[in-house]
């Protein structure tokens, strides 16, 4: 059975098909990609799967359950985390705040334990920044912790907002286009990131990335959009030669 699953999923923005009949299936583990020009409807897919959108047809199953009208708090709470295209961290909170602020879904203190500070809740608590503090260290930035993460250079935000997704403690991550604005050296070092995160953590990867290079060194599956319409989908070597594929990333 497939982790994760689309069945026929349609997006309709008014007049504008946005997705048409998407039926993805990612199985458990691996690294797969999401790849297509501009408009293609690749950000829209995450935006359904993780319940930022609602689909106008369709459904999705997470590990054999209907998660198509879940919210956002809900599908994070099952196993499901992502970054976004721009990256969204708190700009103004530290480095291990914006990682706590992931880590907040799996807390158990009640609101009465945290606002009368009970011990159960500074336990709680004491336990979440070790454990914050430990997830920095493994993605190499323990030592900027307690600086504000807009200070951090690009490359690291980068990490840092993987990093937030994993404190959620994910079984299926969406990275959307994790290598915008890097450098040809920056994005090396990121493939060997996403290797040894999804190695580490057991995850199931899902990529949405223009870069071609990263995606078909990363990936071992690749499913193609154009128009929002699937139009490839096989190993990389595969996508690559298919005519469709070139023509929608050439032109004619």
């Amino acid at each position: 059975m497939s982790l994760l699953t689309t069945e026929h999923l349609d997006m309709r923005f008014g007049g504008l098909s946005a997705l048409e009949d998407l039926n993805l299936a990612v199985p458990d583990g691996g690294l797969y990609g999401l790849i297509g020009p501009n408009g293609a409807g690749k950000t829209t897919v995450f935006n359904l799967i993780s319940g930022f959108l609602q689909p106008t047809g369709g459904r999705i199953f997470w590990d054999g359950q209907d998660i198509t009208s879940a919210p956002p708090h809900r599908i994070t709470a099952l196993g499901i985390a992502r970054t976004f295209q721009n990256i969204r961290l708190f700009g103004g909170l530290t480095v291990l705040d914006n990682v706590l602020v992931g880590r907040h879904c799996r807390g158990r203190a009640s609101w009465e334990a945290a606002v009368l500070k009970l011990p159960r809740y500074r336990r709680e608590e004491r336990a979440v920044r070790d454990q914050g503090m430990a997830l920095l260290a493994e993605v190499g930035l323990a030592d900027v912790a307690r600086q504000p993460a807009g200070k951090l250079p690009y490359g690291h935000q980068r990490r840092l907002e993987i990093a937030r997704a994993l404190a959620t403690e994910p079984r299926f991550l969406l990275l959307d286009e994790p290598a915008a604005g890097l450098n040809p050296q920056e994005t090396l070092e990121l493939i060997e990131f996403i290797r040894e995160i999804q190695a580490r953590y057991h995850l199931t990867i899902l990529v949405i990335e223009h870069n071609l290079r990263l995606v078909m060194g990363l990936c071992r599956h690749l499913t193609v959009l154009d128009h929002g319409l699937t139009i490839a989908a096989g190993v990389p070597a595969e996508v690559r030669r298919n005519p469709q594929v070139i023509r929608a990333y050439l032109g004619k």
